[in-house]
């Protein structure tokens, strides 16, 4: 313990320092930077929830005070690796936005009481709001703010949580600067910038002393066990080591018993000199772990952490400075640790950059509380972030590379479907690969996948240990590059009209897009498979029994922080002689939401097995490359599920139609869209792999969805363009504003219905034709609404639709609401009237939308078109479905239509809406097919990156669907030295 003595005989300066309520990680800095404030002679006033331990057992000191405030939450846990969304959002409102007013003006009185010179946050809102109120500069030092983690959970909980997000960027933006740190976050809230280095906790002890301790022998293997103090509530086992190794648990249950070859750390044990006594770690990465990990050089074995957008970013500077090992969160919990441990150890951790951050951001807090001005005049950032919030992870994933940002920050972008290799050298025969079926019919993409199979094939011969992503490296020794391959490739689809109004029976026309997905498949006897290290360990004990086994590698998974690899035994599918339910696979997957993603492939496969009866009696590998951007609305999952089953059926011999191919998809989307625990459009609608397997290039798919029918394509005409404008907000049809429009559709016409079957009884019955009785009868049994004509709408039932309705009150009058989807929250409030709307008119849009296109050109046509559109855009808008990214871009077309540029030279563009589910995603816009109209889209372009710093990606052009393009059978031809 070290007793803190001041060197300095200056006036001390006052600090109140502000710490967030999430994890230690937080506290722990806190403490290296208070120390040196303290060397220096001031007082620190720390405001935490912490156990005192975290800062008394590093500073003993009168300047040192901690005062017990919880003002932030954080992130709420269901356990040590998993955050559940909702609850933290519920949780921060509780905390911080109901009390808010209180909370304020108590901050203001104490911080004067104090006379506090500077407010420092990590990273509390509130703290800088109350700093501005009180007349105190304010500082924040961190590598994330809260505003770009709870964005994401935004998704999810919906529009009426959105407020938080904003507030809390608008508190951020009243203090003066950031102190940033290493492994750093996107933090638009923030106007200036300082860049630190790694704030670490310095050793107290040796490795030989706390080695000597523990009792471990110096030339025993030590690994540390470090979950951020949640309680995990895992089970042990003396097994779970190699021989030799021993592991020092950090935050385990006083209440549990541990092997022999484990050992338990004492809550207040000093974790710096344990992790420079080890030989490696095991955990989930946290600032504090991570931190300590890089600057002793200790290789890191990491669990992935869900809905946690820090990881990401702390992960890549991590394995940039190859001191990373990612461990399957299944092989944590049964114990196959041994592959990851001998793999941490050969690993040889490089970090080189300064780990003496605490005192860089104490000398630059004293300087400025001494008056020294870090601020520029930029506008604030909860300005630049109203209508900028980039909801999950869109900011780390702009196409252009930032500039002035460190190697590790950029995430490993993928190649979108040939948009920066259109050219001869990819359009070239690809000499490597003979392909035995099928034509690649000169699809940059599908030209440019094949020549990333050769790459990989070559890097595989090389047998070299290279510093390329674990993605590749995985994806290299997948094949046996000497057989046979089959590749199929789906389109994502972009919703020209029709959208949410599918399951309520609406037309909808959907073009598929250029982006696509491909999937490469082989399957080999069990006997021939090639096996990751951490599979065949756990093999290794049963070598006569041969399983066939799926391994999936996903490339671009680092886009959407999802784990490259997946691997099962087929057996898992199966119950006795029989497959799984489709249930009992979701709660497999569920287990681990990081390799969720692979619900929609390995989902495939079991919905053959369940439908088809189709018997899998060899390994399969799957390797999946998609240039569908995930969460913009344009169906990245259905392309994914399309593409992984027409590579499947053709590598084992099936021929399944492409419309019966979409359904069994739809089957697999229920397995991967409901591990979530959120609703979810797949059950019902079934346009997205409809478009996918049965689009064609440059048409139009006409199509209803209640029920699934075809009803053939319509073709665009020579003059009519669509473009698709991504706005960065993150679609998620499994979001609660999506659940709630649909239930409150379906409650309109249980109203529908029931006023119909009223009117049929009532006293008005005798004034009634028998075919007027005949039109009540049939909508008192009214399947869709679609089949509701808007004028009988109007006419008859629009007066008897509440605005809104609780659903107790609904469920007492009408008992249900009659869909098998969602469920009625008695406590919410639904909006009915606008829901019901919607489709009703909606249906009639697209009809007439499709008899335009099909009408004889004329100078009206676009503008009606145009006009349908914007319609159907703001009837989302009256659902509250809408958001600021895609009403923005929307109106940015309109003033582009509406300019005196573009009405001298006859208009270009004519008209946008939202597409899909809505609640973010991407724009659809249609115009002349002119090159005036793509100078003006990328007018647009420019226009919503300055306006709200992200720069939207452009979708044009279509692309053939599955079933059009078929399949590839390749083999590698033979390379000579």
């Amino acid at each position: 313990m070290e007793v803190i003595v001041s060197s300095k005989q200056q006036q001390p300066l006052v600090f109140a320092y502000y710490v967030t309520g999430h994890g230690f990680g937080h506290a722990t800095r806190v403490v290296e930077v208070a120390r040196h404030l303290i060397l220096e002679g001031h007082i620190v006033h720390v405001v935490t929830a912490a156990p005192d331990f975290v800062y008394t057992s590093v500073i003993q000191s009168p300047r040192l005070f901690l005062r017990k405030e919880l003002l932030d939450c954080g992130a709420v846990q269901c356990d040590a690796l998993t955050v559940d969304r909702i609850a933290s959002l519920e949780k921060y409102s509780e905390t911080a936005v109901i009390p808010r007013e209180t909370i304020l003006a108590t901050e203001v009185k104490w911080l004067r009481s104090i006379k506090a010179d500077l407010v420092v946050s990590d990273v509390v809102p509130v703290a800088c709001r109350a700093a501005a109120d009180a007349g105190i500069r304010s500082v924040c030092c961190t590598n994330f703010s809260w505003d770009f983690i709870y964005a994401e959970y935004v998704v999810d909980a919906g529009s009426q949580h959105r407020s938080i997000v904003l507030q809390i960027a608008e508190d951020y933006s009243h203090c003066e600067f950031l102190i940033r740190l290493p492994g750093y976050c996107p933090m638009p809230a923030f106007r200036d910038v300082v860049d630190v280095p790694l704030v670490v906790r310095g050793l107290h002890k040796s490795r030989a002393e706390v080695r000597k301790e523990l009792g471990v022998e110096e030339d025993a293997r030590l690994v540390i066990f470090n979950f951020g103090g949640q309680p995990a509530g895992w089970k042990l086992q003396e097994e779970f080591l190699p021989p030799g190794w021993k592991c020092v648990v950090c935050g385990g249950s006083d209440k549990e018993d541990y092997p022999p070859n484990f050992i338990k750390l004492p809550k207040d044990a000093y974790t710096p000199d344990v992790i420079a006594a080890s030989d490696c770690m095991l955990g989930k990465i946290g600032y504090g772990t991570f931190s300590e990990a890089m600057a002793y050089k200790l290789p890191f074995v990491f669990v992935r952490r869900d809905y946690f957008n820090e990881e990401p970013f702390l992960r890549n500077m991590l394995e940039h400075y190859h001191g990373g090992v990612e461990m399957i969160r299944r092989d944590l919990l049964t114990g196959c640790w041994q592959p990851y441990l001998e793999r941490a150890i050969s690993l040889k951790p490089c970090y080189d950059g300064g780990v003496n951050g605490g005192e860089v951001a104490a000398r630059i807090l004293q300087d400025t509380a001494l008056g020294k001005n870090h601020a520029s005049d930029k506008p604030c950032g909860a300005r630049r972030l109203r209508d900028a919030i980039v909801l999950g992870y869109q900011l780390q994933r702009v196409n252009n590379r930032i500039i002035g940002i460190p190697d590790w920050y950029n995430l490993a972008e993928n190649k979108l479907a040939g948009r920066s290799s259109e050219g001869s050298q990819i359009l070239r025969e690809v000499e490597d690969y003979e392909i035995l079926h099928g034509d690649p019919q000169g699809l940059p993409d599908t030209m440019e996948f094949l020549k990333s199979l050769a790459d990989l094939g070559a890097r595989h011969d090389s047998k070299k240990d290279t510093d390329e992503v674990r993605e590749n490296l995985a994806a290299a020794g997948l094949f046996n590059w000497e057989e046979e391959i089959f590749v199929a490739r789906a389109p994502g689809r972009l919703d020209v009209m029709g959208g949410i109004a599918d399951y309520s029976g609406s037309l909808v026309l959907q073009m598929p897009i250029r982006e696509a997905c491909h999937v490469a498949v082989q399957k080999n006897h069990p006997a021939k498979q090639k096996l990751w290290k951490h599979a065949q360990a756990r093999h290794h004990a049963d070598h006569e029994k041969l399983t066939p086994i799926l391994e999936i590698v996903s490339l671009g998974s680092e886009l959407n922080n999802r784990g490259p690899t997946f691997d099962m035994d087929l057996s898992d599918f199966k119950d006795g002689e029989k497959p799984v339910s489709y249930e009992a696979a979701r709660k497999y997957f569920a287990k681990d939401p990081s390799q969720k993603w692979a619900a929609y492939v390995a989902g495939t496969i079991l919905v053959l097995m369940t439908e088809l009866g189709v018997c899998f009696e060899n390994s399969i590998s799957i390797l999946v490359s998609s240039g569908v951007p995930e969460g913009k609305g344009v169906s990245s999952s259905a392309a994914l599920e399309v593409a992984t089953m027409s590579a499947i059926a053709a590598a084992h011999g099936l021929n399944i139609a492409p419309r019966d191919l979409a359904l069994l998809c739809q089957k697999a989307s229920y397995i991967a869209e409901n591990i979530s625990g959120y609703i979810s459009s797949a059950p019902c609608g079934v346009m997205d792999q409809m478009t996918s397997a049965c689009g064609e290039a440059n048409k139009l798919l006409a199509m209803v969805c209640q029920p699934a029918e075809v009803l053939g394509v319509v073709n665009i005409p020579s003059h009519v363009r669509f473009w698709g404008i991504d706005s960065g907000l993150r679609h998620s049809v499994g979001g609660s504003d999506y659940g709630s429009v649909r239930i409150g559709t379906y409650m309109g016409r249980k109203i529908i219905k029931s006023t119909a079957a009223g009117l049929c009884k009532g006293n008005n019955k005798d004034d009634l034709d028998k075919d007027g009785i005949e039109l009540l009868n049939s909508e008192a049994s009214l399947d869709y609404l679609c089949n509701l004509p808007p004028h009988r709408y109007e006419g008859v039932y629009v007066d008897k639709l509440p605005e809104t309705v609780s659903g107790e009150e609904f469920m007492k009058k009408y008992a249900n609401h009659e869909d098998s989807v969602t469920t009625i929250d008695p406590k919410h409030i639904y909006a009915v009237k606008a829901p019901t709307r919607h489709p009703v008119y909606e249906n009639f849009r697209v009809e007439a939308f499709k008899a335009l296109l099909t009408a004889t050109t004329s100078d009206g046509q676009l503008s009606a078109l145009g006009e349908l559109m914007y319609q159907c855009h703001y009837s989302y808008g009256s659902c509250g479905l809408g958001s600021d990214g895609t009403d923005r871009l929307v109106e940015l077309v309109q003033e582009m239509q509406h300019s005196k540029a573009s009405k001298s030279e006859n208009g270009t563009l004519h008209g946008a809406k939202i597409t899909g589910g809505g609640s973010g995603g991407t724009v659809c816009v249609i115009g002349k097919n002119f090159v005036g109209s793509n100078e003006q889209i990328l007018e647009i372009q420019r226009r919503y990156h300055v306006a709200t710093g992200f720069n939207p990606y452009v979708f044009e052009g279509s692309s053939p669907g599955a079933g059009e393009f078929g399949y590839l059978r390749i083999r590698r031809r033979h390379v000579t030295e």
